[in-house]
């Protein structure tokens, strides 16, 4: 008998110690706090972009288009950490009739900081420097229509003494007249202690070499810097 009755007793303390220790959503306290989990979201910032649109001095014709200004430049700002990317419009060959033809294309993706290199081929092939006033002046016109908080830069150029006088005076006359009438920053003979040094240009006289292009980079990121 004291055997049956042991065994019952144990049946109704694990009995009671099971419904203890069920807590149902119907007996749940209602001030019990509830546990929201949260996912941290990713901020993520969209770079502004530079774009350099020229001819093969942009392009860094004859060495790898790291070596020349632009890359160069590109470099500088990644080790900055400055929230900007650098992209290479530069086309060997390009003139301000052939740069006109083709803002249209360039115009597709969005433009911050817009940097005119063009003249130079117009300037040693002897084009109407009225012709060239008129194409770079459509450039830019076509730049801040598409995009009106732009800022520009035009990299001045100089044309070659034996193209005469009257001809190195309204040519050097271009650039800064187009920066005065478009609100552009002008970089002054961005080609400064390098032109006309033949050390620091290819054999063919007019391209620069590494060297070269680091002086430029220089001379560029001396206004460059002031906008970005």
């Amino acid at each position: 008998m004291t055997k049956y009755l042991f065994i019952f007793l144990c049946f109704v303390l694990i009995s009671c110690g099971d419904n203890n220790a069920v807590t149902t959503e119907k007996n749940r306290p209602t001030s019990a706090p509830k546990t929201v989990e949260t996912i941290p979201k990713t901020v993520t910032s969209k770079k502004k972009t530079i774009v350099f649109f020229g001819n093969s001095l942009t392009a860094a014709y004859g060495l790898d288009p790291s070596q020349g200004f632009v890359g160069l430049i590109g470099e500088r700002i990644d080790s900055l950490g400055l929230d900007y990317k650098v992209v290479n419009a530069g086309l060997s060959g390009e003139t301000s009739a052939g740069g006109n033809s083709r803002i249209d294309w360039i115009l597709r993706q969005e433009i911050d900081v817009f940097v005119l290199e063009l003249g130079a081929n117009d300037g040693l092939r002897g084009t109407s420097t009225a012709e060239t006033y008129k194409n770079l002046t459509s450039i830019l016109q076509k730049v801040k229509t598409k995009y009106p908080e732009v800022k520009i830069l035009i990299c001045a150029m100089e044309a070659l003494p034996n193209m005469g006088e009257k001809f190195t005076t309204e040519f050097r006359g271009i650039f800064a007249n187009l920066a005065k009438e478009n609100e552009a920053t002008l970089i002054p003979f961005f080609l400064s202690n390098v032109g006309g040094v033949p050390e620091l240009n290819q054999a063919d006289g007019i391209h620069p070499t590494i060297k070269g292009h680091q002086i430029v980079t220089e001379n560029i990121w001396a206004v460059l810097k002031d906008v970005i």
